[in-house]
């Protein structure tokens, strides 16, 4: 069997926490796209452990495969799983030969491209890790792969192929002075001794393939997304989005499973109690008063890779409906109550009024969304509550007013609510439903 973790929103929704909390009764986890731009905070008893390539299933030490749509860094990688083998874990983790590298030369492009961008306002948020640039040569058919990394010839050809191009937008079309992150030698010996450790180590894998025997063999796998829907290169705010598919479609196509075995399984969308996002583009609920302060405080929205403070505003309907529809879900997990309890009135983007007509879920363009005005339905706040005592006794702890808040959204949406996440610890989450159960 498997569960896809989907965000819903726009990235930070809180997708680990969740890998995490469904995680004893599986034995796999798979990222099916993204790279080290996908930030992840697990807490189990007060221990936090922030990952950002690693999928989260390793705190567990769950098999943690990186499927062929993700795009890797090996010296995150190797930082990661060292870093977990320092704190006395021991991660299992398995890499696709066709997921694609990320190069120096990527993050150096990647970080002058969003700086040009920045002098227009047309700034994505990136991280500069070098993502975008990294699918960019996927898509021209011109990346290196995990499996050529294994080959030196092959890694050589590679090399000699790119970087000549690389290193002539670097200096021609930005003017900047290129160095060893442009230099065919140094980087073949560098990635050269990273393929030597991924093959020392047995990480590389065909994932589709491993992926297919570990579900035949009767394991149960859960496919990790990175980022959120509206974050999707094809169904999100573009330009304003990812370079690759969080969306739950993706799914098969990075990991290499069929359609018809992840069709099989549940597909659990990630929602935020709010709605944060770094980076520009619309946002009709975003909030720019003390109540924002508030909540940006009291949830931490700071980027788990970036430390950057994230824009805030109120849960946005029109944007869950269409992440409803376009991964399918079966059920979703609503993080951060807590966050908003001691706020009085609590509102929400119920729909958007556009043109003088009133729209129930997302424009397809950019354009157009920034022109919605949101249609706000309020609600009783809740008083504060102990996280710990909520988690222990139930859904029915929790203030009447945060319930009338779940119910609303789960009517809205026409899915239950597994999860509810009233505090940042594993222990501090109300589970209603356990889809591996």
């Amino acid at each position: 069997m498997t569960v896809t973790i989907v965000g819903s929103q726009l990235g930070d929704e809180g997708k680990g926490g969740v890998v995490d909390l469904f995680g004893d009764a599986v034995d796999v986890v798979a990222r099916y796209q993204g790279g080290d731009n996908a930030g992840h905070t697990v807490v189990v008893d007060g221990d936090e452990y922030k990952l950002s390539l690693v999928p989260s299933g390793a705190v567990r030490g769950k098999t943690g495969v990186l499927g062929n749509g993700c795009v890797v860094n090996p010296e995150t990688l190797f930082d990661e799983i060292d870093t977990l083998r320092d704190r006395g874990l021991d991660p299992d983790v398995r890499v696709a030969r066709r997921a694609h590298v990320i190069l120096p030369y990527h993050r150096v492009l990647d970080g002058i491209e969003e700086e040009a961008k920045s002098e227009s306002d047309q700034e994505i948020g990136t991280t500069g890790r070098g993502i975008g640039p990294t699918y960019e040569d996927k898509a021209g058919r011109r990346g290196v792969r995990i499996g050529d990394l294994l080959d030196p010839e092959v890694l050589r050809e590679r090399l000699e192929y790119a970087v000549p191009q690389k290193r002539a937008l670097y200096e021609d079309v930005y003017g900047g002075d290129a160095g060893e992150a442009f230099d065919v030698d140094a980087l073949f010996e560098q990635y050269r001794e990273f393929g030597e450790r991924i093959r020392e180590e047995g990480m590389d894998v065909n994932a589709g393939e491993y992926l297919a025997d570990r579900i035949a063999d009767g394991d149960e796998v859960m496919l990790e997304g990175a980022q959120g829907t509206s974050l999707d290169v094809d169904h999100g705010n573009y330009p304003f989005v990812t370079s690759s598919n969080p969306t739950a479609g993706y799914a098969a196509t990075g990991s290499g499973l069929g359609p018809t075995t992840i069709g099989q399984g549940e597909v659990v969308g990630i929602v935020k109690a709010y709605l944060s996002r770094v980076g520009s583009g619309p946002m009709p609920t975003e909030l720019h008063n003390e109540t924002a302060e508030y909540i940006r405080d009291e949830g931490g929205e700071y980027g788990t890779v970036t430390g950057r403070p994230r824009r805030v505003g109120w849960l946005d309907i029109p944007m869950l409906r269409h992440a409803t529809r376009a991964n399918g879900f079966t059920g979703i997990a609503i993080n951060h109550l807590d966050v908003l309890a001691g706020i009085d009135e609590i509102s929400v983007g119920h729909a958007y009024e556009l043109d003088g007509e009133r729209v129930e879920t997302l424009p397809a363009t950019t354009e157009r969304w920034a022109d919605c005005e949101p249609v706000l339905r309020t609600f009783d706040g809740w008083p504060e509550f102990d996280p710990a005592d909520v988690a222990a006794e139930g859904y029915d702890a929790l203030p009447a007013e945060a319930r009338a808040y779940v119910e609303y959204v789960e009517d809205e949406l026409g899915v239950e609510a597994y999860a509810l996440g009233v505090g940042p610890g594993r222990e501090e989450t109300v589970v209603r439903y356990n889809p591996f159960e």
